[in-house]
């Protein structure tokens, strides 16, 4: 029980610090996008922004796994739980695909493109979106096919 609390707790701290990575992202984007300071925004976010991103967002994957397998929801045992296990792959592997070989010519130039509004977009709404799930776990169980 004690275990599975802690776990918890560092999945839920995971996740509020992954979100929070995710809005400084935002705000950097928009500073660099409409501000005075666009070069300082859009070094800012080419020097500090994938590690601690790929970092919150791995250990929240961890956690999670270790949850699924300690509790009766399982991993894939729900709708909610394996929906949650998907787009938490998924947005590691954007941070790895996508975002961070976009960095280092970021982080030189200090230039952006039109494309760093997607980021935080997708990640801040994929994030909201596996939040309610955990809140109201909506669905049911995964059928199990009979043999």
């Amino acid at each position: 029980m004690r275990r599975r609390k802690l776990w918890l707790l560092i999945h839920i701290i995971s996740a509020g610090v992954w979100i929070g990575v995710d809005v400084m992202v935002a705000v950097l984007v928009a500073a660099g996008t409409w501000g005075e300071e666009r070069e300082l925004a859009y070094r800012a976010l080419g020097t500090f922004v994938v590690w601690p991103m790929l970092t919150s967002a791995l250990v929240c994957l961890i956690t999670g796994v270790l949850l699924g397998l300690e509790t009766k929801w399982g991993l894939i045992r729900y709708w909610w739980v394996a929906v949650k296990l998907v787009l938490n792959l998924v947005l590691c592997t954007l941070i790895l695909v996508l975002l961070r070989p976009m960095m280092p010519e970021l982080r030189a130039s200090g230039e952006g493109t039109s494309s760093l509004a997607f980021p935080p977009i997708v990640s801040l709404t994929a994030l909201s979106l596996a939040t309610v799930l955990s809140v109201y776990k909506p669905w049911g169980r995964i059928a199990r096919r009979r043999p």
